[in-house]
């Protein structure tokens, strides 16, 4: 039972980081706990001498996983309200259960909704009126909280499509609302996803009035002509060809100030910027907008002219740090702080934008394809130190990598050594990796300054190749397998290494044409719908994949813009037993002291069990998912491919208490109080990193 004095504390602390109420519990009323994002509780029940003793307590299957082919993930980071826990299933339905029993209480059965990997749900109440609002596939749902039906009077018999606003000419239908969405007061404040090629959707940042559905501001993240920053693309009118600067990974919100902190994806395509020359404004930014009218209150650009898919990968989280004034007193600084893939922490004040700690620009390579313009220069923070190496060199190699002599070839034929290589048809490799460095599952930061980040170092290589387009023809031709299929699958259909991107050879044995047509049409996962393009070109697709007879076909494509390179895939560079070819460690937690600008500590996060059992230290691995910490000073987090979750001492670094998942959990964990007795919950979706896929949600609880 918690003590009277703990009580009092957390009434203090959870008003102070915007939990929504307190009575004999805290709820974890947000995504991320709180509008801040700040993946933080006020609770000391769970603490340092009694983590050692964790047990389950309740265990949910949400359902919906696929345990053939292990596709499914569950990255939902739970909602938990008066007792009841919100999430989303396996295949993407949305539940509520009861907090201290794992109970259901309800489940949507929304049949081919389109659905996609969710992170969540948002919630909102105005007396009796509770809702859950839930994204899937192209519709935005609201749903009753008590009894997970649609609120009619909601947008259209309740739901919303994200597509109406944000089309452009050549554009496919591809957005979805996978992360949960931000509330001011009576506003839904909305980013979404869309498709990452050259025919990606706008990406527009918008809100909407969360009794009606009634959308009431807009802000366009590509300007149209007359607004600030649309002199920053070249040719004109990029509203017409160009997508994306999409609000994909959500916001955080300062309720008390009235502004939302909205970071930016890059402009589509990633990795290809001719047809876009200049900064691209308003794509690669944390925006600064008046959470009331969608009014821009100040940005800063990250990444200049982004050719690299270098987008922010998180929401910020909003903190107050203690600085030294130009009087030599201390003073407290409410901030912002954005987390990178390429391992950078931007910090700056929330109100004026100004940097807190100086950012320098920095020239980089030039020597780029042809009619490819990079900027000369891009913006790196002096403080805090990164949380991750900047390069990957010949002395970076792992030396006991199982071929290490095809490494160092491949290597020094490369481009590498520095970030920012503008890519050719020469291999060029990102380190870390194109997805992080940090990811989608953010930082934990505590009140007192300091930032836990969880974050991989792995090498991956891509290249640009040239399409094989007929350019004396006014109709742009193609292999269609080639143009929509091949950067993620391969040119050769063996996928990428860790599963991400599956191998579609021999897809006969695991699905029927009819299934495979039907896939193409809604998309699943991390791929995108292709009802957009052309019968003829969907069943040349068909017809590569099962007969192979059309590996040569040129049909005429639909896109309206095809550029003239595509690149070779994400491809995370591994040794040939399936081991990162960088040197240890492969994943990693740091604690940054934002007062300061320095590292508190940096471990291992996750181990390869086989490695340890030999005697090496641990390796860490690659991770997806974000931490929780606490007042009592613990941080949990599960994210690594051991499929363990562990409790570390947020001080020290050093692991507490771990325990085995049923799968993995690529998930940041929420706890919450229900009848005086703390939980820790975390979904185990797997799925990812070649792990079998799950469907349970796992709550821990301290032994009676």
């Amino acid at each position: 039972m918690l003590k009277k004095t703990n009580l009092c504390l957390i009434v203090l602390v959870s008003a102070a980081w915007g939990f929504q109420k307190f009575d004999n519990r805290v709820d974890w009323p947000e995504y991320n706990g709180d509008g801040a994002r700040s993946h933080y509780s006020p609770l000391t029940q769970i603490n340092k001498d009694n983590v050692g003793k964790l047990k389950i307590a309740w265990s949910y299957a949400s359902g919906g996983a696929d345990t053939l082919q292990n596709r499914t993930q569950m990255q939902c980071n739970p909602i938990i309200i008066d007792g009841v826990l919100y999430g989303v299933s396996a295949n993407t339905q949305a539940f509520a259960v009861e907090a201290a029993t794992g109970k259901e209480l309800w489940k949507t059965d929304f049949t081919d909704n389109g659905g996609t990997t969710s992170r969540g749900v948002t919630y909102w109440e105005e007396g009796a009126d509770k809702r859950i609002f839930f994204g899937a596939g192209r519709w935005l749902y609201a749903l009753n909280a008590n009894s997970g039906k649609l609120v009619e009077g909601f947008g259209d018999k309740g739901k919303i499509d994200l597509k109406i606003g944000i089309e452009r000419p050549g554009a496919d239908n591809y957005v979805v609302s996978n992360t949960p969405n931000t509330i001011y007061k009576n506003l839904l404040i909305t980013g979404t996803r869309v498709s990452e090629s050259e025919t990606a959707l706008l990406g527009d940042i918008r809100a909407y009035d969360t009794r009606t559905g009634k959308l009431v501001w807009t802000f366009r993240t590509i300007p149209q002509k007359g607004e600030a920053g649309y002199e920053t693309w070249s040719p004109e009118n990029p509203r017409q060809r160009i997508g994306a600067a999409n609000n994909w990974m959500g916001m955080a919100i300062d309720r008390e100030r009235g502004i939302v902190y909205a970071p930016t994806g890059s402009a589509a395509h990633d990795f290809y910027g001719a047809n876009r020359k200049g900064s691209n404004l308003y794509a690669n930014c944390l925006l600064a907008l008046d959470a009331a009218t969608g009014k821009r209150l100040w940005h800063y650009q990250l990444v200049h002219h982004d050719i690299w898919d270098r987008d922010p990968p998180a929401p910020p989280n909003l903190l107050t740090i203690t600085r030294t004034g130009s009087d030599g007193r201390p003073r407290k600084i409410d901030v912002v702080a954005q987390i990178t893939k390429q391992g950078f922490t931007f910090v700056f004040d929330r109100v004026t934008g100004e940097p807190i700690f100086p950012i320098q620009e920095t020239p980089f390579p030039q020597e780029a394809v042809v009619g490819e313009q990079p900027s000369q220069t891009q913006p790196i923070p002096q403080l805090p130190t990164p949380f991750t190496r900047q390069s990957f060199t010949e002395k970076d190699i792992n030396p006991w990598a199982s071929n290490l002599d095809s490494v160092k070839l491949m290597l020094r034929k490369a481009q590498t050594g520095t970030p920012y290589i503008p890519l050719s048809e020469k291999m060029t490799v990102f380190f870390p990796g194109t997805d992080g460095g940090a990811q989608w599952g953010g930082a934990a930061a505590d009140p007192e300054g300091v930032l836990y980040v969880p974050a991989k170092e792995i090498p991956v290589h891509m290249t640009l190749i040239r399409r094989n387009q007929d350019d004396k023809s006014t109709a742009q031709t193609n292999n269609p397998y080639r143009l929509y299929c091949s950067a993620c699958h391969g040119l050769d259909r063996k996928g990428n290494h860790d599963g991400s991107y599956p191998s579609l050879l021999q897809l006969d044995k695991r699905l029927s044409k009819a299934q495979t047509l039907k896939l193409l049409m809604t998309g699943r996962g991390m791929m995108p719908s292709f009802s957009h393009i052309s019968v003829a070109e969907r069943n040349s697709i068909i017809e590569f994949l099962y007969n192979n007879t059309a590996a040569g076909k040129q049909v005429v494509t639909t896109q309206k813009e095809v550029v003239p390179y595509q690149h070779t895939g994400y491809n995370r560079w591994y040794d040939s037993e399936g081991y990162p070819v960088s040197t240890p460690p492969w994943g990693t937690l740091t604690a940054i002291d934002l007062n300061t600008g320095k590292h508190r500590w940096q471990v291992p996060l996750g181990e390869y069990p086989e490695l340890t059992k030999k005697g090496m230290a641990p390796t860490g691995t690659d991770n997806y998912g974000g931490p929780l910490v606490t007042a009592s000073g613990l941080l949990f987090i599960a994210a690594s491919r051991d499929e363990k979750i562990r409790a570390f001492d947020k001080k020290t670094g050093k692991i507490l208490w771990e325990y085995p998942l049923p799968a993995g959990g690529y998930a940041s964990p929420s706890t919450y109080v229900v009848n005086n007795k703390q939980y820790i919950v975390i979904a185990c979706g797997g799925g990812k990193l070649k792990t079998k896929s799950g469907d349970k949600y796992v709550a821990f609880c301290l032994e009676n």
